[in-house]
């Protein structure tokens, strides 16, 4: 089950969804960032009033400067967020998809492990019993009956990502 973490798909939404987050009722849902856009917003405003010769205009190449690192700011954190979210979207799918294709062991009862029949976890049933091995991947929750289990859960926390 091993993907890339980023992969061009996953960029190209990104850059788009950089410029969608621009709206005020995104920015507004985190506060420091708001402060970073409105103070990008008011800095352009400055600058075209400098260009416009209302307000100092030998100051608007300073002031072009600090409202594109403003911008800049805003765009880039927008960038990540939506690449954690598009990362997290296709984990997501990842273990949705390999939930349905994993084979389990069905046994007819706890006591004969040997004799299994195997299915798709997805016909699992509550109640039902599987047999899991060193190495298997574990079909549905449940509960360990014998023996023990230590398991990798990396895919599940994003430690892996």
């Amino acid at each position: 089950m091993e993907t890339k973490s980023v992969n061009k798909n996953i960029l190209m939404d990104s850059l788009k969804q950089s410029f969608v987050k621009l709206a005020p009722r995104v920015q507004v849902k985190n506060p420091v960032m708001f402060v970073v856009y409105i103070g990008a917003i008011l800095t352009t405003a400055l600058y075209f009033l400098a260009l416009a010769g209302i307000k100092d205009e030998n100051s608007g190449g300073y002031i072009l400067a600090i409202a594109l690192i403003l911008w800049f700011t805003v765009l880039f954190a927008n960038f990540a967020e939506a690449i954690a979210e598009g990362r997290g979207r296709a984990q997501a799918a990842t273990l949705r998809q390999a939930r349905k294709d994993i084979k389990a062991k069905k046994l007819k009862s706890a006591a004969h492990v040997d004799e299994y029949t195997e299915v798709l976890s997805a016909d699992l049933k509550k109640r039902d019993i599987v047999y899991v091995k060193a190495g298997d991947q574990i079909p549905m929750d449940g509960e360990v009956l014998d023996g023990a289990a230590s398991v990798d859960e990396s895919a599940i926390t994003g430690e892996s990502a």
